[in-house]
């Protein structure tokens, strides 16, 4: 039977254009009618390519391919998820290791698939990239979990921090607030660093241990040291800023994909044993595990709904290109 669909496409001008598809599932793949999408900033990166865009979606399954019953628990009326990565092999080594993220073999947003996108009404999907939504998440929220949060997510779970951890946060903006949640209710010290005091509250509000406003400062004396930094910003920091409040054996986690350098030199990561980690999105069981979290915990982005027309992811991407989202944009059908 398949599914005739919309989505939004870049352009090579950066117009958003709607176009017209049709998908027949594989034997691997569901068909999901697609309910919210979140607008996520490496959407941007991809708003001069000939491609469908949004790749933070959720929906709900309504044909599924010949080997889905016997290869998953994945039925027609399941709501689910959907993020960066399309399709993963299972038989690599990494696959084989629990890291579907680093698959040899995987298939992603940008470079696969480019008819479709979650900037629409459907899509078809592998199995091995989908994910069940716990029923106390509402759809709304759920999208910019998919790529946003699991992005967060996996420096806190996957990397041996646990309770009691001071962990920085720069930034408090889409993946920053999300963070923040995240860290506070697994328990661990968070301390937050932005420009000014403007968001000081919001930030003690989301479970902040302390605030640090670092405009104007040339270092951060009386801030103890830190266990782990994610960098969640726009912008590369000013690393000789925070170097010296990372205790021995500290992770640094760049989590903003920008081409910009930063700035550390070999002596930096030596004389205190540093570890800079490049992390993106989160393993299969990871994710599991952080939706179980957001259902139990409440964590929950904040958002912005738009219309899913070509009207209205005009208006999100604009609103995210010029800063002032507050945080996720979320497409509503």
């Amino acid at each position: 039977m398949g599914v005739d669909f919309t989505v939004f496409k870049g352009t090579s001008s950066g117009d958003i254009v709607e176009a017209k598809g049709h998908r027949d599932p594989g034997p691997t793949e569901v068909i999901v009618k697609i309910s919210h999408c979140g607008v996520c900033g490496t959407d941007e990166h991809y708003r001069h390519a000939d491609q469908g865009l949004g790749h933070e979606g959720v929906g709900t399954i309504t044909e599924i391919g010949s080997m889905v019953t016997a290869l998953s628990d994945f039925r027609v009326g399941d709501r689910v998820g959907m993020g960066w990565f399309h399709k993963t092999c299972g038989h690599c080594d990494a696959c084989l290791s629990g890291f579907q993220n680093r698959c040899e073999n995987k298939t992603e947003y940008g470079t696969a698939d480019r008819d479709q996108g979650c900037f629409g009404t459907a899509v078809a999907w592998d199995i091995s990239t989908l994910f069940k939504i716990p029923p106390e998440i509402e759809s709304e929220f759920a999208g910019p979990l998919m790529c946003g949060g699991a992005t967060v997510w996996s420096p806190l779970y996957d990397y041996g921090l646990k309770p009691g951890s001071r962990v920085g946060i720069l930034g408090v903006g889409g993946l920053g607030h999300i963070a923040i949640q995240f860290a506070s209710k697994m328990g661990m010290e968070v301390v937050v660093f932005s420009g000014t005091e403007s968001k000081r509250q919001q930030a003690m509000d989301l479970g902040a241990s302390e605030f640090v406003a670092t405009s104007g400062r040339k270092d951060l004396s009386g801030v103890e040291k830190l266990n782990a930094l994610l960098i969640t910003t726009s912008a590369a920091p000013d690393m000789g800023l925070y170097l010296p409040v990372l205790a021995s054996g500290a992770k640094m986690f760049p989590l903003t994909v920008s081409t910009e350098q930063l700035k550390l030199s070999p002596l930096d990561l030596i004389l205190n044993t540093l570890t800079v980690i490049g992390s993106a999105v989160a393993p299969t069981a990871s994710i599991r595990a952080m939706l179980r979290f957001v259902a139990k915990q409440e964590v929950r982005p904040i958002i912005e709904k738009f219309p899913m027309t070509q009207a209205g992811v005009i208006e999100a991407m604009t609103k995210l290109r010029e800063g002032k989202m507050r945080y996720r944009g979320v497409l509503v059908a």
